[in-house]
């Protein structure tokens, strides 16, 4: 992908050679696609070998784990257990306390783009589901995306009213998870009815309206200290706009807000929407360098 010399959107770029960038000389190397890609591969790679070859370095699965032998818990299946059952066992204290200071660190959604295997078959329906839009086969539909904290309360009020862990019956993260770490499942049928979905209804359905692990650690990511930080190279292309994930997290991008940041002599600004996945699509594309990641702590450090 030559985000030099092209716009590199969607709809004017091939999916595997998103995988690539290119500086300005020419040379390439990977892209944050690529490196998401091999982070999400590698860390379900370590759940299958540690099930079937017993390497016991990453056991469990992604509801909940031990890495090395430190407790690791969804901070979302925690939510869920203790509503369901008022208990809360001192393991999984310590694992969703370990789970949330780290997301505190590097934020709260990267979880989504970084470690969340259903995140790749979502990339893929969305090349699929553009392709058909930009054909004119189907037609491209959006939602409010706040609707995601309707969901959250619906199966908090679930656990609370069931005595069960009801979201987990068909959480598509959780059965992908299951599926890699200990083998196939009929719960596979219902990942694939949601592919299909995002493929023929509207892009990103299930992280962007549904998914209440997503938005759990979206409340987590407000206080982040990694975060993507724009500066005033930007020139308001706006094809970071076209690839991100969560588009309504870079509105610091458009140009209505030059005056104002001119005024206050503003250079900088981090995106802080806590739906920013952090997946590093905005700074791939970005031909004029105005997008990177920043630590808004490297003061203290």
């Amino acid at each position: 992908m030559d985000k030099w010399n092209s716009r590199a959107t969607i709809k004017n770029t091939t999916f595997f050679s998103t995988f690539f960038d290119k500086t300005k000389e020419g040379k390439s190397y990977f892209s944050y696609r690529m490196k998401r890609w091999i982070v999400i591969i590698a860390i379900h790679l370590l759940f299958f070998l540690s099930f079937a070859i017993d390497i016991q370095t990453l056991e469990g699965t992604l509801n909940g784990s031990r890495f090395l032998g430190f407790h690791l818990i969804d901070p979302f299946t925690t939510i869920q257990l203790y509503l369901a059952t008022y208990h809360m066992p001192i393991n999984i204290v310590i694992g969703t306390a370990t789970i949330v200071i780290f997301y505190l660190l590097i934020g709260g959604r990267t979880y989504c783009s970084w470690v969340c295997p259903y995140g790749l078959l979502s990339e893929i329906a969305e090349k699929i589901h553009n392709n058909l839009v930009a054909k004119k086969i189907i037609k491209e539909r959006k939602f409010d995306h706040r609707i995601r904290h309707i969901f959250w309360i619906m199966f908090v009020v679930m656990a609370i009213t069931s005595g069960y862990l009801v979201f987990e019956t068909f959480n598509v993260v959780g059965i992908l998870s299951r599926f890699i770490a200990y083998g196939w499942s009929l719960a596979l049928s219902w990942v694939l009815i949601v592919f299909l979905i995002e493929v023929f209804f509207a892009r990103r359905a299930w992280c962007t309206y549904l998914c209440p692990i997503g938005t759990t650690y979206g409340y987590i990511g407000k206080a982040s200290a990694l975060r993507v930080q724009w500066n005033d190279n930007c020139d308001h292309c706006m094809v970071c706009h076209d690839v991100c994930f969560e588009n309504q997290v870079l509105e610091l991008t458009k140009a209505k807000y030059d005056e104002e940041r001119t005024e206050k002599g503003i250079k900088t600004q981090y995106v802080t929407g806590a739906d920013c996945t952090l997946c590093g699509r905005c700074i791939d594309v970005c031909h004029a360098d105005a997008l990177k990641f920043d630590f808004r702590l490297k003061g203290l450090v």
